[in-house]
């Protein structure tokens, strides 16, 4: 297979987001983590629950565009109100967006500017609070820059370490920041003060270059490693079976 392309190399960032997981429902919200999460499905993560987006467990997997290589196949019946039984125990993980994310991980995405006079509304806070205190959640940033990684978010939708810190041992049990992958590298907070970690630079992208693409001052190791690059299989997967008309690579604009 030819080399990879950043979406591709992103995508297989995405699906290590969810390794581990198991019998876990998983909610990517986007193009590329709905990419990456089925390519985790398809390789190392069988056992991850998928659904339609509206009331189906699927055993298959179908690719994001294009024909499906077999027809849909329904496993399971989740309804909206079977969802929160799931989500309330921690055994869901979603991947979100992110407009402003901050170095504990508080994520805006409900507007730009003061709470009470914004200067643009956005999609407001949505299920970003439910989800960061009640499982996993990761986040997805396809433009990294210091406009996103921002020193403190304007308003706060998901709930970072700092905060949920400050919740008491129950209401934070199930609070789980995993990662942030952006169109640059991989971030997360394993650190002795929670805060955002630089873990790995996509192939092409130096250190230096994400340090002068975020607001504020990441942790950083003495060597940070390259993100890893998808295998030959998971190229065959991405190219013929999930993402046959490159939706990927448009998300980043390419």
């Amino acid at each position: 297979m030819t080399g990879a392309t950043r979406a591709e190399i992103c995508a297989v960032a995405i699906a290590e987001t969810f390794r581990g997981d198991g019998e876990t429902l998983v909610s990517p919200i986007g193009t590329l983590p709905s990419i990456g999460a089925r390519l985790a499905r398809l390789t190392f993560e069988p056992d991850l629950l998928l659904t339609d987006g509206v009331a189906m467990l699927l055993a298959s997997v179908p690719p994001l565009g294009g024909e499906p290589h077999e027809p849909p196949v329904v496993e399971g019946w989740l309804p909206y109100r079977s969802v929160f039984d799931t989500l309330w125990a921690g055994r869901r993980h979603v991947m979100m967006g992110a407009t402003q994310v901050d170095r504990f991980g508080n994520q805006n995405i409900a507007c730009i500017g003061p709470f009470a006079r914004p200067k643009a509304q956005l999609l407001g806070m949505r299920g970003a609070p439910g989800n960061t205190l009640n499982h996993p959640t990761s986040y997805w940033v396809p433009n990294h820059g210091p406009r996103v990684f921002v020193e403190k978010v304007d308003v706060v939708s998901g709930v970072g370490y700092d905060r949920a810190a400050r919740l008491g041992e129950r209401a934070r049990r199930f609070h789980e920041i995993r990662r942030v992958v952006s169109n640059l590298g991989v971030f997360d907070f394993a650190t002795s003060s929670r805060t955002m970690r630089l873990a790995s630079v996509h192939p092409g992208v130096s250190v230096a270059q994400v340090v002068e693409s975020t607001g504020f001052a990441l942790e950083i190791a003495r060597d940070v490693p390259e993100t890893r690059s998808p295998t030959d299989l998971e190229l065959e997967i991405l190219r013929t079976r999930l993402d046959p008309l490159g939706a990927g690579q448009k998300e980043l604009g390419g």
